[in-house]
């Protein structure tokens, strides 16, 4: 389902991922609404996923309807790599 070297954008409720889902879809933007790993810490239980190539649309986005994810990460191997910490 989560290839490597997609995205994965964690939020702090239903309400923002489903409103983050309806945003990007109505972009026409291919993402796709998943159960959160369970590796990752998610509190509704659901996350949004995305591919590398529309990384900065999705972001960009988000970012202006004020909708940014509260964790991103990043699936590299069998790991998920937390954007913006360091290894």
């Amino acid at each position: 389902m989560i290839k490597d070297g997609d995205y994965v954008a964690i939020f702090n409720s239903i309400h923002r991922v489903m409103e983050a889902e309806r945003l990007l879809k109505d972009k026409q933007l291919k993402i796709l609404l998943i159960p959160a790993p369970r590796a990752l810490a998610a509190d509704c239980g659901l996350a949004i996923r995305y591919a590398e190539d529309i990384r900065s649309e999705v972001e960009g986005t988000l970012a202006e309807a004020g909708l940014l994810p509260r964790d991103l990460y990043r699936k590299t191997g069998d790991e998920f790599m937390k954007i913006g910490e360091e290894p």
